[in-house]
This record gives C-alpha cells, sequence and structure tokens, in this order.
C-alpha cells in the first residue's frame, strides 16, 4: 500500500467539505471513527499540536457525516452518543440548521 504524501488540517478538511469546523473535529475526537493510520497528530510547537487528515482520512469524516446525519435521532443523537458537550451539539446544531436552510434556498 502506498503512504500518504499529503495531510490536511482540520480547517483544511472543513473548507474542502463545507462542514463545520467544530462538527469534523467532534468526529475526529473519537480515533475509532477514522481509518488507523488517517488521523496523524502534527508536533508543530505549540501545547496541542494540530490534527491531520489524509485523503483516506477525508474519506472516513465524509462516510461519518453520512452516516451521523442518518443516525437514529439524527445528528443530534450521533453528538449525544459521541459524548459531545452541550454547548458545542447547540453550536453544531444551530449550523446544521443554517445549512440545511441555504441548501434548499440553492434547490429551484
Amino acid at each position: 500500500m502506498a503512504r500518504a504524501t499529503r495531510v490536511f488540517t482540520t480547517k483544511a478538511v472543513a473548507d474542502l467539505l463545507d462542514e463545520d469546523i467544530e462538527l469534523i473535529e467532534e468526529i475526529a475526537c473519537n480515533p475509532d471513527n477514522i481509518d488507523y493510520g488517517e488521523m496523524l497528530h502534527i508536533y508543530d510547537g505549540s501545547e496541542h499540536g494540530a490534527t491531520g487528515f489524509t485523503d483516506r482520512g477525508i474519506q472516513c469524516i465524509e462516510e461519518m457525516l453520512e452516516e451521523a446525519r442518518n443516525w437514529d435521532g439524527g445528528l443530534r443523537g450521533f453528538l449525544v452518543a459521541n459524548h459531545s458537550e452541550p454547548e458545542a451539539i447547540e453550536r453544531i446544531m444551530a449550523k446544521e440548521q443554517a445549512r440545511i436552510e441555504a441548501q434548499s434556498q440553492e434547490k429551484p
């Protein structure tokens, strides 16, 4: 198997997928959601470092986003099952509602 030759930051993934960065972070906080070796910790000199994703890691995130939105109880149910903080759930759900409304306005 070929090794990854590029890694995307969480922000880059959120921008690429046109998704909320906080939602991407919630998915990534459980390493079981991403195939082993496709999510990397990057030491950047800061206290916490950064998280990076390979191309396959991005595919895993896309798959988890689809699964989370189809979860029993929807995205909120997924976030609750993921043990996300209540304040984070409310912020993410508000952004998700805005995303849904924007998509419905785009359709003729």
